[in-house]
């Protein structure tokens, strides 16, 4: 084995898209008004024959749309989308000011997290403070927790695998537990932060030291600058404390409970190191540093008595393609397609991988109850039987990729079996460039990041530029948490 190879005991695989039953690459429910908007467009020839040459054409168009795929997405959604964000930014929609006004809540965030606010607490287990994020609109809570920069590229396999059964404990846990909704866990990556390290590094220095010593470490302090990132990686839980057998009668127990729930997932063997759960202080770092990278370093003194109001853009305008925020831009991708084949267990190395630009990489998710696990996995092999049968009625045999798509639904569902979690999941970047002229290169470098994990396919936020930067800060928003 070579050191670029991974052993296949750390391959992992199971990724599968999920495919409803339609005619003519339509979904099952685009299928179902196609037949009915036909069927109208027929009663209403049977009176006036002439309203076809209109009619027709129209829908055939729309359907045509439907059909094709524009960026891995429906052709049709795609210039919805598009019709709908240039009729908001017609409007000033998409433009958002800071504004003090008499309304209790007017310096909230913008967007999806204008609903939420921060509540400090305390937790009873450890004494210390806690941030908590609470939806107004929802009633659920997001509880962060921060972790250390650590990585298990060098650790041996038995070790890896020991993790990765861990892990999947932990994601049982969250699929039994009504009151987990969701989580997500951000790896924030900022360059040029050697700076306060060679400041350390100075002050330490014996001056008594030999010469040689005192001269590499010299040389380490002038290029440490140029070569080294600050990793700051966080899990975000949202928790619905109303979803207990006794629901809380006051915003305290809610909270108590909300804590007590997270504190239930064990994330020790895992393979990540726990730090401590956030505090106030520490989301309002993170946040506000998002929306403006120039105080990522400053002392928390300068956050302590920020609102959470505060903690957000004094001005932003969401594009189409970028989010302009506090004198920086944005540009967030989301996942597109996973490959078919196994992957390794360090496929996203390259996002990692420190490079000029602010980037934060999250991974979104959601755990299935077994039940619904079940459910859906049985209606993926149904559908996935119906199209290998459409198309064998049709043209005479099933095509081999669906055949191989039935495959991977029935492993899935014997995985299942076995005691695997059904997860719905999702990728999101973004990435952050102090200046517009810097914006291409970011993209340029995010694009090479990607191109370097080989199989997993992304594209551009289009129209939901805010929203997947919002998803990347812990403000309480996931996209796959539903109401």
């Amino acid at each position: 084995m070579t050191a670029h190879e991974v052993p296949s005991a750390l391959m992992v695989d199971g990724f599968r898209a999920r495919r409803s039953f339609g005619l003519g690459g339509l979904s099952k429910s685009a299928t179902i008004t196609a037949a009915a908007v036909l069927t109208v467009d027929g009663l209403i020839a049977t009176r006036a024959p002439a309203t076809l040459l209109l009619t027709l054409p129209a829908t055939t168009l729309v359907f045509a749309l439907a059909a094709a795929r524009r960026h891995g997405m429906p052709a049709l959604a795609y210039y919805w989308a598009k019709f709908s964000w240039r009729r908001a930014a017609r409007c000033d929609v998409t433009a958002y000011r800071r504004l003090l006004l008499p309304h209790p809540y007017a310096l909230d965030l913008p967007g999806v997290g204008a609903s939420s606010t921060l509540i400090k607490a305390h937790d009873p287990t450890t004494g210390k403070k806690v941030g908590v994020v609470h939806d107004r609109a929802t009633g659920r809570m997001t509880i962060s927790t921060l972790l250390a920069p650590g990585g298990s590229l060098m650790a041996p396999t038995a070790a890896v695998r020991g993790s990765l059964r861990t892990w999947a404990s932990v994601l049982d846990a969250m699929s039994t537990d009504e009151q987990v909704k969701g989580a997500s866990v951000t790896i924030q990556i900022t360059p040029g932060a050697g700076e306060a390290l060679g400041d350390d590094v100075k002050a330490r220095q014996d001056p008594d030291a030999p010469h040689l010593a005192r001269r590499i470490i010299g040389e380490l302090v002038r290029t440490t600058p140029h070569a080294t990132a600050s990793v700051a990686p966080w899990m975000s839980v949202t928790v619905d404390p109303n979803a207990s057998a006794n629901p809380p009668t006051d915003l305290a127990e809610q909270v108590a409970e909300a804590l007590k729930v997270v504190d239930s997932l064990d994330l020790s063997g895992t393979g990540t190191d726990i730090e401590r759960r956030a505090t106030d202080v520490d989301l309002r770092r993170l946040v506000r540093s998002a929306y403006d990278p120039a105080v990522f370093n400053a002392r928390d003194a300068d956050f302590a008595d920020l609102s959470w109001g505060e903690c957000g853009p004094q001005a932003a305008d969401d594009g189409w393609e970028e989010y302009a925020h506090d004198g920086a831009v944005s540009a967030s991708w989301v996942l597109r397609e996973m490959p078919r084949r196994p992957l390794a267990y360090s496929v996203l190395l390259p996002l990692l991988a420190p490079g000029r630009f602010q980037r934060r990489i999250t991974l979104a998710y959601r755990v299935l109850d077994p039940h619904e696990g079940e459910a859906v996995l049985e209606r993926e092999i149904s559908n996935a039987h119906q199209r290998a049968q459409t198309t064998a009625e049709v043209k005479g045999r099933a095509k081999w990729t669906q055949r191989a798509d039935t495959e991977r639904a029935e492993q899935a569902a014997a995985q299942m079996a076995g005691g695997a979690q059904v997860v719905d999941w999702t990728l999101l970047v973004t990435v952050t460039a102090r200046t517009t002229t810097d914006l291409p290169a970011a993209r340029q470098e995010l694009e090479r990041a990607v191109k370097a994990m080989r199989g997993i396919r992304m594209r551009p936020a289009y129209g939901a530029q805010a929203a997947v930067f919002a998803a990347g800060i812990p403000v309480g928003y996931n996209p796959l948490v539903k109401d």
